[in-house]
């Protein structure tokens, strides 16, 4: 059996990317590690937990440390504020502030110790040459240098894989493998956390929020988180988008009770 390893945010993306190993490989050889590295906030990392116990699989989370990754990014640097936009079709291109110069090499190459001592020589993560933000590290080139590195230094006997189905995928595509996916991978984007601002359900428009939006818009269907946070009554009204009418939302209604069942109680058990 082949084991694998995903890095898991705790966000959309590596929650999709985490059940597409467990279709690939199976539950039982699918580990994930978590980092907390001084993020802005750490709800990302209850999301992980959370997305991490519902299925059932081996989950580290490792904490760097809050002065491990400095910049100008609002996501490490407190004194630098989130840039918002009216909508998504306002956000402008290149790259943008967010970004955090290295963040995926420290992630990748701490992942690929786990792999080694775990006996398995392959990496999921959720990168994306899609990606809005422009970020440089989500791109094939930097993939294939990691591995060719990575092989050369410490993957000499059986060379390192690092796999990445959302390559080549925008948000909607994103969503539509989701639901394709099946094995509870809708259901858990509802306990994802995407937004920059660290509020659920998010407050803010910036870019994140924005795209994620923007993926479930086209896709035609309902983002489960929001519809967890209306059954929860967080939310008095539903985005003005087709993707929550009601036609949209009926055939979810009874996932999204059971879900918020489960959320309530995951929170008493584990929580602290």
């Amino acid at each position: 059996m082949t084991k694998c390893l995903v890095v898991l945010s705790g966000g959309q993306d590596s929650t999709t990317c985490l059940f597409w190993a467990i279709k690939r490989f199976g539950a039982g050889a699918v580990s994930a590690v978590t980092f907390d590295y001084g993020q802005r906030h750490k709800r990302e990392i209850l999301s992980a937990r959370m997305i991490a116990n519902r299925v059932g699989i081996e989950h580290e989370i490792i904490t760097l440390g809050d002065d491990i990754l400095k910049g100008t990014s609002p996501l490490v640097n407190s004194e630098e504020e989130l840039e918002e936009y009216a909508d998504h079709q306002s956000l402008p291109g290149g790259l943008e502030k967010t970004f955090v110069p290295m963040r995926n090499q420290l992630f990748l190459t701490i992942a690929a110790n786990r792999a080694y001592v775990l006996g398995c020589n392959t990496l999921v993560t959720g990168v994306s040459n899609e990606d809005f933000g422009g970020y440089p590290d989500c791109r094939p080139d930097f993939i294939e240098a990691f591995i060719r590195a990575s092989s050369i230094g410490t993957f000499t006997e059986d060379s390192l894989r690092v796999l990445t189905p959302l390559m080549d995928l925008d948000k909607e595509a994103t969503v539509h493998l989701a639901v394709k996916l099946g094995f509870g991978c809708y259901e858990a984007l509802g306990l994802s956390h995407t937004s920059y601002d660290g509020q659920y359900p998010p407050q803010t428009k910036d870019h994140a929020t924005l795209l994620r939006a923007k993926g479930f818009e086209l896709a035609g269907v309902p983002d489960p988180l929001i519809l967890r946070a209306y059954e929860e009554a967080r939310l008095n009204v539903y985005p003005d988008t087709k993707n929550y009418l009601g036609s949209a939302i009926f055939p979810h209604r009874r996932m999204i009770t059971d879900l918020v069942a489960w959320v309530e109680e995951w929170e008493k058990t584990y929580a602290t």
